[in-house]
């Protein structure tokens, strides 16, 4: 989350409500006395912390105190107020101060003295890149869901002291202080930026070079696992970072020197990876052996964040409103073209086989290419759609055939550039383009409004008509390139899956006694121009009940595409007939052409090489380095 400097020329906050990024005092704040945080965990095993927070020097009139609805890296609405209770106040003569509630999301204290404690309760029990854990293992601190902040005090510098349990030491992207458990932040923006583990942690740390800085890159690790296993998987990180600094010819440059990457492999962690300024979330709940060391992918993803949307920024993002959802149009760039990455450097990094990057290309390519959601838009509005769909609850059904991830849609238009500029401009890559955002808005911190993403792309090309076609072929619309060509460049074949095999586009499970259908069925397959949805009970295709699955697989086994089936259903407690028209397999697959007999040829293996091959990496990468 880049840090963006508040000024007294913003107004000052008037309503309980006003987005943090617009709030500030009517005089500069610089000079006034930081805000003193204290949190402990007395019943860790109960999933409490103790919170206070103390504000000193102000103005007589009420203060309201507020938690965050959003967090950095999330883009929906996220209601951390309903984990905190037992909310008291008192001045600073430790007179007790009347607390009013007055709608879900805050607090407002009156008659002090111009300092006031909050004390409160904290409840947390999820430990991913988003809320708050807190057992006898460890504190897993996001900010936005672990700290409450005073409503017009957010350019206010912050000290924070932690009182961790025996054996724990604290890893977080704050500035450290010569008290070995206090931090300290510049403003509110950073703080709620800077996640904190309190653990056992083990670490391994090593160095990289930016002309005659240094930055130390330390990946600290809360896990169950052997030394061996985390020295194997920080060497792997270390080939994996260097790959990726090759891409934009030097790293960030980090606050204070240090990235840090927060790494949980904890039975009792949920699945994440979250990016921050100078830090990352990633957690598994899978140990390292386990996960045979998957959890590299999201490590090499979050790691591309560093430059692509922590500096590399959406407008639309800058500064980060905590209490709404934060939506941009370019998240199909800012997550999409770092899922691209991810998996890219791994395998330029020597860590994943080639054979497997192409099966994950397959998938992914698979997906999107047969997705019924691009009749419903491109990747700008799957983009706007994240406050809905990022990490975000409701209890209404959604239509899931209008939606597709702009992780992978934004993956699949990064390789169609990356291919397209390979194929058209011979010595330009999406490589290239990416230095050309970063050293555009990523090195400076301007941020970018979708439009400068086109315009980007003609100043590297020198062809505007290029880049003109093609953000309004695949970004404005929802237009793909024919990737057979591009893809035969590196001696990879599109071909369909299951050529001449017949489909209804969907597959009966159990249901109601019977056999029927437990998803949606999408636009455009044989069973939903049949009329079929989720929930109908199957009651006989082409006169014949349905009893298994196995069934279903040889009903299709016998018949070709084109083939006219009647098929009886219930729905909703009415029997209906229809018409079943069976179509050919839509399931593609991309295959290396040398495992279907053809060899590559010296153009082939040439292409493929500059493309999934190791980047140029200084000579003399420091070793890891361990700390216990």
């Amino acid at each position: 989350m880049r840090f963006l400097a508040m000024t007294a020329a913003l107004a000052l906050a008037s309503t309980a409500m006003q987005p943090v990024a617009a709030q500030t005092a009517s005089a500069p704040q610089v000079s006034q006395a930081p805000v003193e945080y204290d949190i402990a965990f007395p019943r860790a095993q109960h999933h409490e912390a103790q919170v206070s927070v103390t504000y000193r020097g102000l103005d007589p009139k009420p203060v309201r105190f507020q938690m965050a609805r959003s967090s950095p890296g999330r883009y929906a609405l996220h209601e951390f107020a309903k984990n905190v209770y037992s909310v008291s106040a008192v001045d600073g003569a430790g007179k007790p101060l009347t607390v009013e509630r007055t709608d879900p999301y805050g607090w407002t204290v009156g008659g002090h003295d111009g300092i006031v404690t909050v004390r409160y309760t904290l409840f947390g029990d999820r430990g991913d890149g988003t809320y708050a854990q807190i057992d006898p293992t460890h504190a897993r601190l996001n900010i936005p869901a672990t700290f409450l902040w005073a409503v017009g005090q957010d350019a206010r510098p912050i000290r924070v002291r932690f009182h961790p349990q025996a054996g724990w030491k604290i890893a977080t992207q704050l500035a450290p202080s010569n008290d070995p458990t206090v931090f300290t932040a510049r403003d509110l923006q950073y703080f709620m930026d800077s996640p904190v583990e309190l653990s056992a942690w083990d670490e391994r740390h090593w160095t990289v070079a930016s002309g005659a800085k240094t930055y130390t890159i330390r990946l600290t690790v809360h896990h169950d696992g052997s030394a061996a296993d985390l020295d194997r998987f920080a060497a792997m990180a270390q080939k994996v970072t260097a790959q990726q600094i090759a891409i934009f010819g030097e790293p960030p440059a980090y606050d204070h020197g240090t990235y840090t990457f927060l790494a949980d492999y904890m039975p009792q962690i949920s699945g994440d990876g979250m990016e921050h300024r100078n830090s990352t979330v990633i957690s598994q709940a899978r140990s390292l052996a386990a996960g045979k060391f998957s959890q590299i992918q999201t490590l090499s993803h979050e790691f591309f964040h560093s430059w692509n949307v922590e500096r590399i920024r959406p407008a639309e993002l800058e500064p980060f409103d905590f209490t709404r959802a934060n939506a941009t149009p370019s998240l199909w760039l800012a997550e999409g073209f770092t899922q691209y990455y991810g998996p890219l450097a791994v395998v330029r990094a020597g860590e994943m086989p080639v054979d497997d990057y192409v099966a994950q290309l397959s998938g992914t390519l698979n997906a999107l290419l047969n997705s019924p959601a691009r009749r419903y838009g491109g990747p700008q509005e799957m983009s706007l759609r994240a406050p809905f769909v990022d990490a975000a609850q409701s209890i209404d059904p959604t239509n899931p055939n209008i939606f597709f991830s702009y992780y992978p849609y934004g993956a699949v238009i990064a390789l169609a550039l990356d291919l397209e500029l390979r194929q058209r401009f011979p010595q330009l890559t999406l490589d290239h383009y990416m230095r050309q955002l970063w050293r555009s808005f990523g090195k400076p911190e301007r941020s970018y409004r979708p439009d400068d993403l086109r315009i980007a792309l003609a100043q590297l090309t020198g062809d505007q008509t290029f880049a003109d076609r093609f953000f309004a072929r695949s970004v404005t619309a929802s237009g793909l390139p024919d990737f057979a060509p591009l893809l035969a460049q590196a001696g990879l074949t599109l071909r369909k899956a299951h050529p001449n095999a017949a489909w209804a586009g969907g597959t009966p499970g159990p249901l109601d006694g019977g056999m029927g259908l437990t998803v949606p069925t999408a636009p455009g397959t044989p069973l939903y121009e049949a009329g079929l949805d989720k929930g109908d009970r199957i009651v006989s295709v082409d006169g014949r009940p349905l009893a298994t699955q196995e069934e279903w697989t040889a009903l299709l086994s016998r018949h070709a595409p084109g083939d006219r089936l009647p098929i009886v259903y219930r729905q909703r407690g009415s029997e209906r007939n229809a018409i079943l028209t069976l179509a050919a397999d839509p399931m593609i697959e991309v295959v290396p052409n040398e495992k279907i007999g053809q060899p590559l040829t010296p153009e082939q293996t040439r292409f493929r090489r500059a493309w999934l091959g190791p980047l140029p990496v200084p000579a003399a990468l420091p070793p890891a380095a361990s700390s216990h």
